[in-house]
């Protein structure tokens, strides 16, 4: 296995909106590995000359068919795998774009195994496998929703 030597730029969309009452946000099953069977959001990485957001929304119509407007840089996530002798396994350095959806149904796609909008609160309990920080993230986004910004 050849040993990693930078991070690799990838982005993530957050589509938040109230659903029923509720904040709710998209999440996919991964498909392939690495972390085939787990839930987080739509994303990959972004290509040369492409900007965080459009990679995001890009990624997320090609993993489950949905439209949607980034509306701004929620934060940076690095994620970060050892292997079993602590050397790097993989470094990413994830952009989390806030979303607004726009148009679509949610259907897996792409690399998706499965894709659906998930209440924030279930996150919360999930006995679901999530990646790292899923539940987190989803709740600052929803958080963002319920008090958007003063400029």
């Amino acid at each position: 296995m050849i040993q990693p030597t930078r991070p690799v730029l990838g982005a993530i969309a957050v589509v938040c909106e109230e659903r029923d009452g509720a904040p709710h946000v998209i999440l996919v099953q991964r498909a392939k590995d690495p972390n085939r069977g787990y839930w987080g959001f739509p994303g990959g990485h972004v290509e040369l000359g492409e900007t965080l957001s459009d990679a995001a929304v890009r990624e997320l119509c090609e993993e489950t068919g949905v439209v949607a407007a980034p509306i701004e840089t929620l934060r940076l996530l690095d994620v970060i795998d050892r292997n079993s002798d602590q050397t790097i396994g993989s470094h990413y350095v994830l952009g989390v774009i806030i979303c607004r959806f726009i148009s679509g149904e949610v259907v897996a796609q792409d690399d998706a195994a499965d894709a659906r909008w998930f209440s924030v609160e279930e996150l919360q309990k999930s006995t679901l496998p999530l990646l790292a920080q899923v539940a987190e993230v989803a709740e600052e986004a929803a958080l963002k929703l319920v008090q958007p910004r003063v400029d």
